[in-house]
């Protein structure tokens, strides 16, 4: 079976530009749940970073 490839995830760093972008922006109800994404894949590319740093 065909290994299936990794897809590159953001950093936390990268993830926390994003988040900052859409908070100046003004959180309107549009993007509401984009931030909401984001700022869960933030906390766990952190909890990945810090796994690695350990």
């Amino acid at each position: 079976m065909p290994e299936t490839p990794e897809i590159p995830r953001p950093s936390a760093a990268e993830l926390n530009e994003q988040i900052r972008r859409l908070v100046r922006a003004g959180l309107s109800t549009a993007v509401a749940e984009e931030y909401q994404r984001l700022v869960v894949a933030w906390a766990e590319a952190m909890r990945a970073e810090q796994e690695l740093a350990a």
